[in-house]
């Protein structure tokens, strides 16, 4: 039977106010503890709290109640729970100061111990050397064509997931598998490490060289991937490599590698891309051109059928329908001319003006003209020097008389002439008016069936520019194959660090380690210096 002590005895028979009085000294642990006694009370009947709490209770009874419970024999877990709280109660600065003493062997000893395992894992830790390479991949491709093959957006989002998608390829498996190829990294311990039992597994496996190759691709590529992280920094659109391996130019060389794949990959990536687009339209380009060809046939035996022949690109009815207006137009021009002219001659020979008259124009009367005026004027001079009855007057009057009657004779010829030209001029304008009108029909005929016929022409024109226009495009996007338009710059090469990234200095190791050390040399000092205390305050029974 668990027996309180006797400082405790008599702080319990104390008053309430005596109690309180007669806490733990000050800097105890145990001063964050409640000091509450209501936890470790029995339990009284529900009938008898129930009054306890309607009545108060008088000081004689306060003191009942206090002997009835010291009296009461606590439970054996309430009495090792009392037992742990009164040895944290009795826990001060003192007995910490004691354990720490105490225990200086532990600690020592803790510090020794991992400042030791801290000095072997310096010398034994495989040292790591990370080199950084920055890029900045500018989502605007290189404006090489007008109608590149890929759009550009300007909006920024669209931009830093096309830049976050680029980031993404460029530690990709693709990648890495063009690191390992060209560094031939298979080959290389530091990615493809050697197991223990592998040149016996090879003479018992049944496994082909080109599964074995599969295996070490696999493994160099997971250790390549744990040696590469890549990451974008913010607001912006520059990219850094961090590559890590276990020597500086290693760590170089991978780097190097890994943008030069990766600006290959990109640009591969396009060119297929491209490829893709240009088989599409070259496997699209037979079907046009068999819809232009059948097009064009189409407008030619449709020609062929309605008798539409052109030239230039313009029916040849149509050509001669417009001739022959033409040669109607100088027909009829002319036929007016030659009527108008005979009709001055006609009224010239009527007035007996025909000595005058302009409208007579030929070489013979223009001689018999000039014989006329002559014969006038020697006749007005023989009229001055001789009678009107004068033999050579008379004769005068007769040559005159005679010339007259030759230039009549003249205009009448000519006019006569006139009147040949005239209706021959009159036929022939009846004759092209009739042909006219004859093509004119057929103009007419032709020009509904051209109807049907620049329908045709239309599809067919329109097929014509389609296919001219994929068969561009196409021949466009297959040179584009060719060119790079990936704007991927490098702005910082990567450099051979002067020390390694891994494991920390030596100095800084041993300075982690005594840490720890004296960090767990204290916690056993404490944890034991605990144990101590709670043995010694155990509850004894029986």
């Amino acid at each position: 039977m668990y027996t309180p002590k006797e400082p405790e005895l008599r702080q319990a028979t104390k008053r309430p106010e005596t109690a309180a009085r007669a806490r733990p000294r000050p800097g105890s642990l145990l001063d964050l503890v409640s000091d509450d006694e209501d936890d470790f009370r029995p339990a009284h009947h529900p009938s008898q709290t129930a009054e306890t709490s309607r009545t108060p209770f008088s000081p004689n009874q306060q003191q009942a109640a206090i002997s009835e419970q010291i009296n009461t024999p606590p439970t054996p877990v309430k009495g090792q729970i009392m037992g742990y709280v009164a040895a944290l109660r009795a826990i001060g600065p003192d007995d910490v100061f004691q354990w720490l003493k105490d225990g200086l062997l532990w600690i020592i000893g803790a510090t020794v111990l991992c400042m030791a395992a801290a000095l072997i894992y310096a010398m034994a830790a495989q040292p790591r050397y990370t080199v950084y390479t920055d890029l900045v991949i500018d989502p605007a491709n290189l404006q090489v064509v007008n109608d590149d093959v890929f759009g550009n957006s300007p909006l920024r989002d669209s931009q830093l997931l096309e830049v976050e998608s680029k980031l993404r390829v460029l530690t990709s498996r693709n990648v890495l598998t063009r690191v390992i190829a060209s560094m031939n990294l298979t080959q290389d311990e530091e990615f493809v490490k050697p197991g223990l039992f592998d040149g016996i597994k090879q003479l018992f496996s049944s496994a082909s060289k080109n599964e074995t190759e599969q295996a070490k691709m696999l493994s160099a590529i997971r250790a390549l991937a744990e040696r590469v992280e890549a990451r974008r920094e913010e607001r912006s659109f520059v990219v850094s490599l961090g590559v890590y391996t276990d020597s500086p130019e290693k760590s170089v060389a991978v780097s190097d590698a890994m943008v030069d794949a990766f600006e290959k990959e990109i640009f591969e990536s396009a060119a297929q891309s491209a490829g893709r687009v240009a088989t599409t339209l070259n496997d699209r380009l037979e079907e046009l051109r068999r819809n232009v060809t059948s097009a064009e046939a189409k407008v030619e035996e449709f020609k062929r059928r309605n008798g539409l022949q052109s030239a230039n690109g313009e029916l040849v009815s149509t050509q001669l329908v417009a001739e022959l207006n033409t040669q109607v137009l100088t027909a009829q021009q002319r036929f007016i001319e030659l009527e108008t002219r005979y009709k001055q001659m006609q009224d010239a020979i009527s007035t007996g003006r025909t000595s005058t008259a302009s409208v007579f124009a030929s070489p013979a009367m223009t001689a018999l003209r000039q014989d006329y005026d002559q014969a006038l004027l020697q006749l007005n001079s023989l009229k001055l020097t001789y009678g009107t009855r004068h033999p050579r007057i008379t004769a005068a009057n007769s040559d005159l008389s005679t010339l007259k009657a030759s230039i009549d004779n003249e205009a009448r010829r000519i006019a006569d002439t006139a009147f040949g030209d005239m209706n021959q001029a009159k036929s022939a304008l009846a004759a092209l008016q009739g042909k006219a009108s004859e093509q004119q029909t057929t103009v007419y005929m032709d020009n509904d069936s051209q109807v049907e016929l620049r329908d045709l022409e239309r599809d067919a024109r329109a097929k014509a520019a389609l296919y001219e226009t994929h068969l561009t495009r196409a021949q466009q996007i297959t040179e584009q194959q060719q060119i790079n338009t990936s704007n991927i710059r490098v702005i910082s090469r990567a450099m051979p660090p002067q020390s390694r990234s891994w494991p920390p200095r030596t100095l800084l190791l041993l300075a982690a380690g005594a840490f720890a050390g004296i960090a767990i040399g204290i916690g056993l000092a404490l944890l034991f210096g605990i144990l101590r205390a709670f043995r010694q305050h155990q509850p004894r029974t029986g």
